[in-house]
């Protein structure tokens, strides 16, 4: 047997290919190692978040994309084309790549909006600027996302020739399945319109302070199917997104976070008025809490036995504005009791007492 004999049987060709197989993974498993460092080293300098997430998002689902393109490339020239299981092989290797394929799709648009949303100062005082485009960024990359792996999905399934034929037999009965779909799909479908319109109109951002169901909270998650609400004790209010389009709902950030706040004191009659006042403005100055725009004390009823005194105070936002309130409340409180303690309300029963004895 001479040497092209050899070099051109069965064995001989298993074996190269097999070789130039095990030689190609190495030698991309060592580029890869090689590039990834050099990629986290120049991240270590730039010292942004933002480096360090596009390498953490794409390092795992391109070594997949190149190993599935090795395998798909050599299983053609190698043993695996005579085996029996070659056609399952080779469908299943071309799902795996285009899963892999979505895969990075899906991370380069959550890159892409993390990028976008790190430009917004979130933190800042004044917000609303900042949570607009917070709300806008959560809803699309959700809906692209969404896109891309219902895309993904059926590329994978028309892989399969059983799938095109179920295709075509349904084209041709179109006028019903749509009906079908249609009914069962409807508040699937009215939810993701909503969730646009939402997106688009924006009467709820993120970080909004709203009262719903009788709960005080934030808004800190919208989909595009549902909202969740931070009460302020930790729980979590879930609500169909459609509820904030069709029912009442306060928002109290929705052109701007400033408050106002109100505090209802309930005193006797003797208390003097202006004395309150005086003490408000020696409490409130240089309160950290509050922004100087309005404070004052109103008497705002009268009943019988007592009158009601308001006093309003502005702040900030919502969070402020309740601790605020909270410690006026209790100095002011304080101060009554200390400076007018027969002050509060009471109830008067002298005139009967002396009618008897009379």
């Amino acid at each position: 047997m001479d040497i092209n004999t050899i070099l051109h049987g069965e064995t001989s060709h298993i074996l190269i290919s097999t070789v130039l197989f095990i030689i190609s993974i190495i030698v991309t498993i060592l580029l890869y190692k090689f590039i990834i460092s050099r990629l986290k080293r120049k991240a270590r300098k730039r010292e942004k978040k933002i480096d360090n997430f596009v390498i953490d998002l794409l390092k795992v689902p391109l070594l997949w994309l190149m190993f599935w393109i090795l395998l798909k490339i050599f299983s053609s020239y190698s043993f695996l084309s005579q085996m029996a299981f070659f056609d399952t092989l080779t469908r299943v290797n071309n799902i795996l790549l285009i899963l892999t394929i979505g895969w990075i799709l899906i991370k380069i648009v959550r890159i892409t909006f993390y990028y976008l949303q790190n430009k917004l100062d979130i933190k800042a005082s004044d917000n609303l600027k900042a949570r607009k485009g917070l709300t806008r960024i959560k809803i699309f990359e959700g809906m692209i996302v969404a896109i891309i792996s219902v895309v993904i999905i059926a590329v994978c399934l028309m892989t399969f020739d059983e799938v095109r034929t179920i295709g075509v037999s349904l084209l041709t009965s179109a006028g019903i399945a749509g009906v079908i779909v249609g009914f069962s799909a409807q508040k699937s479908i009215a939810a993701i319109l909503a969730g646009i319109q939402i997106a688009i109109t924006q009467p709820i951002r993120l970080d909004d302070v709203v009262i719903v169901e009788g709960e005080w909270g934030r808004i800190d998650e919208i989909t595009l199917t549902y909202v969740v609400v931070k009460i302020w004790d930790e729980r979590r209010l879930i609500l169909p997104i459609t509820y904030f389009l069709e029912k009442p709902f306060q928002n109290w950030t929705r052109n701007t976070s400033n408050i106002l706040g109100t505090i209802f004191l309930y005193v006797d009659y003797s208390l003097p008025v202006d004395a309150l006042r005086k003490q408000l403005f020696v409490l409130l100055d240089d309160h950290p809490k509050w922004n100087k725009q309005v404070a004052n004390i109103q008497v705002t009823d009268t009943k019988e036995n007592y009158k009601e005194l308001r006093i309003l105070l502005s702040s900030n936002d919502a969070s402020l504005g309740w601790d605020l309130r909270v410690d006026i409340r209790e100095k002011m409180i304080d101060y009554i009791n200390k400076e007018y303690p027969d002050c509060f309300v009471k109830t008067r029963i002298l005139g009967s007492i002396q009618n008897e004895n009379q």
